[in-house]
Parts: C-alpha cells; sequence; structure tokens
C-alpha cells in the first residue's frame, strides 16, 4: 500500500507551481488539497529591470533565487529583445537550474545547499570587485546581497515580480477548517511567504491553526519562519526540494 494512502494534505503554493508536488504526493495515495497562500504578480514597475537588462553584458554575475525569477526576468527579456547575457549565471537550487535551462541559459554554478546561505558561500571567491544582478520578488530576505557586499562586490537588485495574497483562497481555508472532519492531516510550506501567508490569510478568516496536524517545511529558512510564527513544523526536508519534501512526509507517516 503506498506510504500517504488517504492521508489528506494540503498544498499552499502558487497553482501554477502545486502540480509537481501534488503529482508526487497523489502518486503515494495522498488526496491533495490546493489552496494557494501566494500569487505571482508583476513588479510595480519594470523599471529598475529594463534597465538591468539593457546592460546585461555589463554584469559579471546572473543571479537566480528561484524559478519565479527566472520566469519573471525571461518574459522581460523577450520583450525587450534582449541578444546578450552575463558572463556567468548561478541559481540556487535544481528547481531554478531547471527553469534556467529551460529558456536556454547555461548554468555555472549552483551550491551544494539550496539555500542563500549557501549560494553566497560558493560565490564568495568572486565577490571582490565584481559585479551581481540579482532579479528577485520585491520583498526578499537580504542575506545573500549583503554577504556579497560585504565580500567587495556591487549587486544590483532589480525587482522582477511581488508575491500577493489572493484572497480567494479566505473562503477554501474556512471551509476547510470548518470542523475537524474537513481538517487535513498535513500542511507543506514551499516558502517562508507561503508559511507567513497561510497565517496572515487564517487570521483575516478569523481561524486558528488546529493542532495535531502535521505542518512540513522544505528547508531550515522555512522552518525559521514557522518558528517565528509560533508553530514548531514537524518535519523539515533532508534537501529543499520537492522530491525530499515528499520523502518527508512519506517518512513521517510510515513511522507513526
Amino acid at each position: 500500500m503506498p506510504t500517504l494512502t488517504n492521508k489528506r494534505i494540503l498544498i499552499t503554493r502558487t497553482r501554477h507551481q502545486a502540480s509537481e508536488l501534488a503529482t508526487q504526493l497523489e502518486a503515494l495515495g495522498a488526496i491533495t488539497i490546493l489552496i494557494p497562500t501566494i500569487e505571482i504578480v508583476p513588479p510595480a514597475s519594470f523599471a529598475a529591470l529594463d534597465a538591468a537588462i539593457t546592460c546585461l553584458r555589463t554584469y559579471d554575475w546572473l543571479i537566480f533565487t528561484s524559478a519565479n525569477a527566472v520566469e519573471a526576468f525571461h518574459r522581460r527579456a523577450q520583450f525587450l529583445h534582449l541578444t546578450q547575457l552575463a558572463k556567468h549565471i548561478a541559481v540556487i537550487g535544481p528547481a531554478t537550474l531547471r527553469a534556467a535551462n529551460a529558456i536556454g541559459l547555461t548554468v555555472d554554478l549552483i551550491p551544494p545547499q539550496y539555500i542563500a546561505e549557501s549560494l553566497a558561500e560558493a560565490l564568495l571567491p568572486e565577490a571582490p570587485g565584481r559585479s551581481f544582478l540579482l532579479p528577485r520578488a520585491a520583498e526578499a530576505r537580504d542575506t545573500l546581497p549583503a554577504t556579497l557586499t560585504a565580500a567587495g562586490a556591487t549587486v544590483t537588485i532589480a525587482e522582477a515580480y511581488r508575491n500577493q495574497t489572493p484572497p480567494d483562497s479566505i473562503p477554501a481555508l474556512q471551509h476547510l477548517f470548518s470542523a475537524p472532519e474537513n481538517y487535513p492531516d498535513a500542511i507543506t510550506f514551499t516558502s517562508a511567504s507561503t508559511a507567513r501567508n497561510l497565517m496572515g490569510l487564517l487570521e483575516v478568516a478569523k481561524l486558528t491553526l488546529p493542532p495535531k496536524i502535521t505542518l512540513a517545511s522544505i528547508g531550515p529558512v522555512t522552518s525559521q519562519e514557522l518558528r517565528d510564527l509560533g508553530h514548531e513544523p514537524s518535519i523539515e526536508a533532508a534537501e529543499s526540494t520537492i522530491p525530499a519534501l515528499v520523502q518527508s512526509l512519506a517518512t513521517h507517516f510510515t513511522h507513526r
């Protein structure tokens, strides 16, 4: 019998990113519930990104810390008819690597751990006197640019997209948590934003997170965000990838 048979698992990712996680969970017998706590929308202004793209060849490194950043960058680069790239490209992990490869980019660096701290450490030897372009969400952690700047790099941050909380998710959450028989067995968190936004949506909906639901975190940054919000994660994936998150859930429920 599959290890997650009939386990109800809430997925909080954006709609367009949820399918990979849902497919892997359902292959193990899970019943997936999709209530996104994030939707990706354009930045308030494309001015910074457009300015960076038009002089992209002057940067030594182009850094992507999410697949969303790759996709947003690509759309704008196509709009501006970009023909030249930065000298080197770095990505934070496998999902971002796949997104970069899908648009024809050759990646020069991927860190051993798929978090900003590891990416910063891997880029430190390249930092002194070099220029870096970091297209990213409007609100993101400053660990990477701060570390590189302190090491002598010039880092340009260009807003490529924004994470927005989808208000349509509130009625779905109210129904899900209306009665114990509706509760999920587990909730997956694939970024700090999914954790932060879910708790915000629950607050707006005048709901509290019921106890005994398994909280599954994709990695240390997301786990820390959950703790900061007052919730100890039940599970943390061995590495910050979707397959590792699915495996952690399978192991958890097998041993219970």
